[in-house]
């Protein structure tokens, strides 16, 4: 007779396993803990064999007759429902390896591996939020082109243009990881060329004309937030080194006696050295007592083994009044010194890129030497310190050839 739901349920474990059978080999297996196995016994090629169909009640007694009819049909076409079962198990778990968000991380892990923390974590978050909740668990060679600009669309219309280009940029970079590694056949965001409108140049917010920075100057003087974060806003002008760079500098890095501050370009992983004016010095003495203990030059506000905030600069020039989105941002400072040392003060752009830490052009192609043009740049940064002291104090300013000041 056929089993039912009934016949099941009260069934009660024995001393030995035993089973009650349903009909063309499906039967279900009592074991003495009471756990309750559904069996398909049949015959392949003259031998016995047997497969696993799951558990009761996970798996009810309508849902194991449907598997046993689906391994009937495969035996029934020369299949042995045995090995397709294998087979099946095996594409799974290559499947599950290969998703856009395994193989994402895969590429992530390997490709960022020497970038900055800050970078490599606004990467990984952007997945986070714009991609795999939607694609992540799919399997990358199934993905379609029209499926990855769905979902750089809806960042579009978050009227995140910029992000949008980045998201896609970055899944391109997953896709021909992922054909690199056999895991897809191409990158489908090739096809995506021109999907997304153009976006606009963005310059970091800064103050280039001298009666600007002037009155910049006198407001940070003028500065009343905590005294870590002022010597941050006065060292600022007088550094341009990368806001990140600033807000995490260490003491061991400085050498307040040959007037220098060496470390390690996050961005670039090159070594540079920043000449320290005298004006610089005499901002580092002056917190070398509240800090000079610790790791940081400055301190975070609720622990003194972490830097201050990523943010703290920013939010001092708001409380300042300023527009950090138009006027001038933490990072803007870097621009000011460019503009107006070349500008202003006749400097060689040389001189000026390498102090940046940027790439310069030479002979033999793009490079950077954290030591050429040492002694130049000692010289400038000291006549940039004199020169920012002279406009805040309301002196002529050097005009531009051909212009007043």
């Amino acid at each position: 007779m056929a089993l039912t739901d009934i016949a099941i349920k009260t069934a009660k474990p024995r001393e030995k396993a035993y089973k009650l059978a349903d009909s063309g080999g499906l039967y279900i297996e009592i074991a003495p803990s009471g756990g309750k196995w559904w069996r398909y016994k049949y015959r392949f090629e003259g031998k016995e064999q047997r497969i696993s169909l799951g558990t009761y009640p996970d798996i009810s007694l309508k849902d194991a007759r449907e598997r046993h009819a689906d391994a009937r049909k495969l035996l029934a076409s020369g299949a042995n429902p045995s090995e397709a079962r294998k087979a099946e198990k095996i594409s799974k778990a290559e499947i599950s390896g290969h998703t856009f968000e395994d193989v994402a991380r895969e590429w992530w892990k390997s490709h960022m591996a020497n970038k900055a923390d800050s970078h490599k974590n606004k990467v990984i978050r952007r997945f986070e939020q714009y991609l795999f909740p939607w694609i992540g668990n799919k399997p990358i060679s199934s993905i379609t082109a029209p499926e990855i600009l769905q979902n750089i669309k809806r960042v579009e219309k978050q009227n995140k243009l910029e992000t949008a280009h980045r998201a896609l940029q970055t899944a391109g970079q997953v896709f021909r990881y992922a054909v690199q590694t056999g895991k897809a056949i191409r990158d489908v965001t090739a096809d995506l060329k021109g999907a997304l409108p153009p976006t606009t140049v963005k310059h970091m917010a800064a103050f280039t004309e001298p009666n600007e920075v002037a009155q910049l100057l006198r407001a940070i003087d003028a500065f009343n937030g905590t005294f870590t974060v002022h010597c941050a806003l006065r060292l600022s002008p007088l550094l341009f080194a990368r806001p990140s760079e600033l807000r995490t500098a260490k003491w061991a890095d400085f050498d307040l006696e040959t007037g220098e501050w060496r470390y390690l370009v996050t961005k670039t992983k090159t070594e540079h050295i920043v000449p320290l004016a005298t004006q610089a010095i005499a901002i580092l003495k002056e917190l070398y007592p509240l800090s000079g203990h610790g790791v940081y030059v400055f301190m975070g506000g609720h622990s003194p083994m972490k830097p201050m905030s990523e943010s703290a600069v920013n939010a001092a020039l708001k409380r300042m009044g300023y527009d950090t989105q138009v006027d001038i941002t933490a990072h803007g400072f870097r621009a000011m010194a460019r503009t107006i040392l070349h500008e202003r003060l006749n400097i060689d752009p040389n001189i000026i890129e390498h102090q940046l830490a940027h790439k310069v052009p030479d002979t033999l192609g793009t490079a950077y030497n954290r030591t050429k043009f040492l002694a130049q740049r000692k010289t400038m940064m000291q006549q940039w310190a004199d020169y920012l002291d002279e406009l805040k104090a309301g002196a002529k300013v050097i005009p531009l050839k051909g212009k007043t000041a």
